[in-house]
This record gives C-alpha cells, structure tokens and sequence, in this order.
C-alpha cells in the first residue's frame, strides 16, 4: 500500500546526502501527486526558505539542495512538511499554454504505424488522439531541456521499446509507457519515435535557455514536411516557433 493512501495530504522527508532533502509526495507517477510537487515549489519562490540554495521538482518529488550552515535538516524538514501539506487547485499550477508543432510519421516519426498496430488503431487515429490531448510539462532531465509530459491519451500508452536505439534525433516527439515527451537534443532513446517539432526546447545562446517549464500546459499542432522544414530554418535562425498562448 502507498504512504499517502489513506492521508492524501501526506509526504515523506527523506534525507538525500547532507545538503538536501527529497519532499516525496507518492511512489507512482500520478497527476496529483506532480500537482503537489508544483505547488511546493511554487510556494518556495514566492516565500524563499532562508539557506534554500535550489530546487528540482520530479514527477512525484521536489528535491530541495540547502547550505547545512545556514539550516538545520530538522528545522527544514518541518518547514517543508508545513507548506507540503497545504490545499492546491490545480489551476493554481499551470503558468504557461504552448501549441507546438509536430510532423508525425515519415521519416520524422518512424515508428507511428507501429504504435497504430499496437493499439489497434489507424496512423491518422494516432495522430488525432496526439494532438487532441492536453499535457502538463510534469519534470524536466535526463539531457538539458528534455521534457516529460503527462496526459497521454490511455489508448496510446505503451511499454517503452526493449532495444533502445543508440540516437535519435533532437526534436523527436515520442511514447513511453504513460508519457510522452519532446526530447531537445540527438541521443539514446527507448520511447517510440511518433513525430518531430521544429521547436528547439533547449539553446544555450537564447534567453531563455529552457522553453518549457514544470508545470506548462502544452498542446500539440499536426504540420507537414513542408512546414517542419520551413519552421525549421526559422528555428534555426533562433526564431521560437512554438506558440505562446496564454500566459
């Protein structure tokens, strides 16, 4: 049984080394529990905790990094469970609504008519389910800028691949298990491969260096081959491509 199954307010305070703490809010990934990770670490911008050097907010966890010379675990812990265990809505979480582009199938998204074959489902039902959905950026890792999203139509969830491919390209949109995700720059992958923006996620050079963050409402917009490559030469040139749609 789950820690927080009876006591949907409950968290454990874990010790992670001598200068951080993981808040954990569940041992699944579930919407509720990444809604409580974002409205902690909401709550922690808007009322900085003294000796706070920096968060990391996961699917069901904040980790908090502090100076031991500043704070005490103790003192810490009992902040944080405090503020923890405070009522969110989730409209409170979401900040940001993006529409990005994708080219599905092709030679952009190699493995659609797999994925079609696997939920018995049409390459175009694929599609149309993808972009249909609304998705919650739910963490950002694994590689600068790699996003996982969560929403993911139930008919298109799938058990990542056995064999993961060595690289894949930077853009690439994929499915595994529950998530999707946009994956920012060319490596290994073990999700399947359903389409690819032109949308650059991550540029060191650019301000903001990330596009997405925790907490942002994403929609996906279907494109062609012409389109991808012409909004690509734009993204080249440093133009954000993505559309920012609320605020």
């Amino acid at each position: 049984m789950n820690f927080e199954a009876n006591n949907p307010t409950a968290c454990r305070i874990l010790p992670s080394g001598d200068a951080a703490i993981t808040v954990e809010f569940s041992r699944q990934i579930s919407a509720e529990a990444n809604q409580r990770v974002l409205a902690l670490d909401r709550a922690l911008a808007r009322e900085p905790i003294a000796g706070i050097t920096e968060t990391v907010p996961t699917y069901r966890s904040l980790l908090v990094h502090y100076d031991p010379e500043q704070i005490g675990f103790d003192a810490l812990a009992a902040q944080l469970t405090e503020l923890a265990q405070a009522p969110t809505e989730l409209e409170s979480i979401a900040k940001r609504r993006w529409r990005i582009p994708v080219c599905y199938g092709g030679e952009h998204g190699i493995d659609l008519d797999d994925i079609a074959a696997t939920c018995g489902l049409s390459a175009d039902e694929v599609v149309a389910r993808h972009v249909a959905a609304e998705y919650r950026v739910a963490m950002i890792g694994f590689t600068p800028g790699w996003s996982y999203l969560s929403g993911l139509d139930a008919a298109l969830q799938m058990p990542r691949r056995q064999n993961p491919r060595l690289l894949t390209p930077a853009g690439t949109i994929s499915i595994g298990g529950v998530q999707t995700g946009v994956q920012c720059l060319a490596g290994p992958s073990g999700w399947h491969l359903i389409g690819r923006t032109p949308v650059r996620t991550y540029q060191l050079h650019r301000e903001p260096i990330f596009l997405l963050e925790p907490g942002d409402a994403v929609n996906f917009v279907a494109i062609d081959a012409a389109q991808f490559a012409e909004q690509d030469r734009a993204a080249e040139r440093g133009e954000i491509v993505a559309e920012l749609v609320a605020s």
